[in-house]
């Protein structure tokens, strides 16, 4: 072997010495620490549940809620409703239903909307203020089936504030439960 390929076989030699060295001392002070259990915990299908029977026993009743309800509130609480519904009068079907005059209206009535099997079977009952509540807080847990893809709303007043406000979007407002 002439000097010429020593040196570059020195060199690369050294090369793979200093990368190798390096990575064993980053290894060293930048040790990643692993968690007990892998992974992380994905939000419940049933937020109630997790919470326990105490949590869903403190809520008050809907018509004590609605007594104290504020319509502003509720309109701005459905901020991120209006990513599927519209709240309009005469407003289209988006990936869920308009919900303008819904307080009152039977389940699963509105034309030209194509409505989960579960809901259609409770097409004899109407959205009242403890249905609409029942169905923010969680609608798989109230209406098993359903394809509404929400998980629920767990605040009990926001839930009365936007039963209140879904009542006030009428020609002529249904009177709320006392």
């Amino acid at each position: 072997m002439d000097i010429e390929t020593n040196k570059i076989a020195g060199a690369v030699l050294s090369t793979l010495l200093v990368a190798l060295g390096l990575n064993m001392i980053s290894g060293i002070v930048f040790a990643p620490k692993k968690p007990a259990i892998p992974g992380y915990e994905l939000p419940s299908d049933e937020p109630a549940a997790a919470a326990g029977p105490a949590a869903a026993a403190a809520d008050e009743p809907i018509t004590v809620r609605l007594a104290k309800a504020d319509v502003a509130k509720g309109a701005s609480a459905v901020g991120a409703c209006k990513a599927c519904h519209t709240f309009e009068k005469g407003g289209a079907n988006k990936v869920g239903p308009h919900l303008y005059d819904v307080y009152g209206r039977a389940k699963g009535a509105v034309e030209g909307f194509g409505y989960s099997a579960a809901m259609k079977a409770k097409s004899s009952e109407k959205w009242e203020a403890e249905q609409i509540d029942g169905f923010l807080k969680n609608p798989k847990a109230y209406m098993p089936g359903t394809s509404m893809a929400y998980a629920g709303l767990g605040k009990p007043d926001t839930r009365a504030d936007i039963v209140a406000y879904l009542n006030s979007l009428a020609d002529a407002p249904k009177p709320l439960p006392k």
